[in-house]
């Protein structure tokens, strides 16, 4: 696959602080990527810099294979970044229509319109949108130019759960037409359900990078449940090889660890009452607060 961002040691510094620190990363094309952090993790100032938008203290960003400066490079990119900015006079059709003719080959006005949800807003003014309806104009926007690669910072805050389910069909669909799409947020439920990788950043450095399931499974371990029969016992349970916690609900009992292979198999030798048995891996939210905190340190 081609690497559609690559980043070798990439730094930036404001006033002695390292806001992105030696940071390297390879994004391949056509994979939607999550960017995880705290507030002042060094998310935005690293795509700004991915961007072009601000220049780094050290280290390189190629976009697309070339600098993200080059207007070549620019008009194969989209961006919504966290402030959305509106043209005064202007209805929400002519301000699409206003972007999409800065591009060679941009989508048609009404499918930007129908993947924003904006179609009832359009004769609308810009500036008398709510906040929720100003992301996704702000969504539209970015995508008008039918990019290759989009960047998402925080893109469904203050939308509304019908807009968000929208935003997250739109960005799947994307993802089929081979676009890559690199997104931040805070919804962690918006990330495990659209990325295809999760790269999360602490004081200016990738702390984790993998799937999904990879990050909650390295982090949290996994959960194997059933329901017990009457003979089973929390001493018996914590006795098993790896259990490092058991959790019950009524008859059904989680068993938690870091290698449920083993421990499945132990279950089965020593004849364990159980059925209706389930392996999952802990939620993304946990991974994330655990991996933060051990960074922390």
């Amino acid at each position: 696959m081609n690497a559609a961002i690559q980043l070798e040691k990439l730094t930036k510094i404001y006033k002695g602080i390292r806001a992105v620190d030696e940071m390297s990363l390879t994004v391949e094309a056509g994979t939607v990527v999550a960017l995880l952090g705290p507030n002042g993790a060094g998310k935005t100032t690293a795509i700004s810099m991915i961007l072009g938008l601000q220049e780094p203290t050290s280290g390189k960003v190629k976009l697309l294979g070339g600098d993200p400066r080059d207007q070549k490079i620019r008009n194969r990119i989209g961006a919504m970044l966290q402030e959305v900015s509106v043209i005064d006079n202007l209805k929400v059709s002519e301000t699409i229509d206003l972007f999409r003719h800065y591009y060679a080959n941009p989508l048609a006005l009404e499918q930007l319109l129908l993947i924003s949800g904006l179609q009832g807003e359009k004769d609308k003014m810009a500036t008398a949108l709510s906040g929720g309806q100003q992301r996704r104009l702000g969504f539209a926007l970015a995508a008008a130019g039918d990019p290759e690669v989009i960047f998402l910072d925080e893109p469904t805050v203050g939308m509304d759960v019908a807009s968000r389910q929208l935003f997250w069909d739109t960005v799947r669909a994307m993802a089929t037409r081979g676009k890559t799409v690199v997104l931040t947020t805070h919804y962690l439920e918006e990330a495990d359900n659209l990325a295809d990788r999760i790269v999360v950043i602490n004081h200016g450095k990738v702390i984790a990078d993998g799937t999904p399931s990879e990050i909650k499974a390295n982090t949290t371990g996994r959960v194997i449940s059933f329901t017990a029969g009457a003979a089973v016992t929390t001493e018996s349970l914590q006795a098993l090889p790896g259990v490092t916690d058991v959790e019950w609900n009524g008859k059904r009992v989680k068993l938690f660890s870091p290698n449920t292979d083993s421990l499945i198999a132990a279950l089965v030798q020593q004849r364990i009452d159980m059925r209706d048995i389930e392996i999952q891996s802990g939620g993304l939210e946990d991974a994330f607060q655990a991996l933060v905190q051990s960074a922390n340190g």
